[in-house]
């Protein structure tokens, strides 16, 4: 088992839900922390928390759409803690729409920041990872195993973070890194209120039933135990881990489960 003590992690998307979970976790596991995001006065409490609790901890405002703020979060994380054992992005939006009805713009733009966000966090940290043989972590999503109707742009986007996973790892093995893929089931967190808005539907469309959704401390403490003893994957059940994967065994099958889970949640 790896002791995490005194090895500096950073973390996009960490003013809420799982980046902030997993920001929380760390710190109390002995990880040094740089979180990262676009709302200041959400990284600025987060930091306090840490600190009042005997941590380290830094904020950096950025936006990952924006190579140059990933660049800087790392320049900053290094500074601060001098090395960077692990990068941890999780960075990421939501679009329930048609594939028909979404435009250019929205289209490229859940890429841009799910996928291409990712691009821009890894690069910057990869020099320092590599260095402290360290680990990586993409927070892709068991929906990178299942294209669900009016979700297929977001599920498009986990699949080719999950893909840049499993490439990197194979990659990496022989240098002595680790990469690991993060695949949460429906998390408590602002993402279905963000997502709503942005689409102009309601909470209730985005969500998903009350029975699959799980607290995010749930997935940070399953990052941990990765970070800790490391493993391909990360997932919070093996029950949803079975589930959403052996949906590709039966085209047929899943696609008659999915079509009775759209039209119990009609959109227009």
């Amino acid at each position: 088992m790896i002791d995490l003590s005194g090895k500096p992690i950073a973390i996009t998307g960490a003013s809420s839900g799982i980046g902030r979970a997993t920001a929380l976790a760390c710190a109390k596991a002995g990880m040094p922390v740089a979180v990262a995001a676009r709302r200041e006065d959400r990284l600025a409490d987060l930091v306090k928390q840490i600190r009042d609790a005997g941590g380290r901890a830094i904020a950096v405002k950025a936006d990952v759409v924006h190579q140059a703020d990933c660049d800087l979060l790392v320049e900053r994380a290094v500074a601060e803690f001098g090395s960077l054992y692990s990068i941890f992005a999780n960075a990421g939006i939501g679009h329930e729409a048609r594939i028909e009805k979404m435009s250019d713009a929205d289209m490229r733009g859940i890429f841009e920041v799910n996928y291409f966000g990712t691009l821009n966090t890894l690069r910057p940290a990869l020099p320092h990872v590599l260095a402290s043989r360290g680990h990586i972590l993409i927070c892709s999503s068991c929906l990178s195993k299942l294209a669900m109707p009016y979700h297929g742009a977001y599920s498009a986007t986990k699949a080719a973070q999950e893909h840049v996973a499993r490439a990197m790892r194979i990659e990496m093995r022989s240098r002595g890194v680790k990469v690991s893929s993060v695949h949460p089931v429906g998390t408590a967190t602002e993402f279905f209120e963000s997502k709503a808005a942005r689409t102009g539907t309601s909470v209730e469309q985005n969500s998903p039933p009350r029975w699959a959704v799980q607290p995010p401390e749930r997935v940070a403490d399953a990052i941990v135990r990765c970070l800790r003893r490391p493993r391909p994957e990360v997932w919070t059940t093996w029950v949803g881990k079975t589930v959403f994967s052996v949906t590709n065994l039966s085209a047929r099958f899943t696609d008659f489960c999915l079509n009775r889970y759209a039209h119990r949640k009609p959109r227009d």
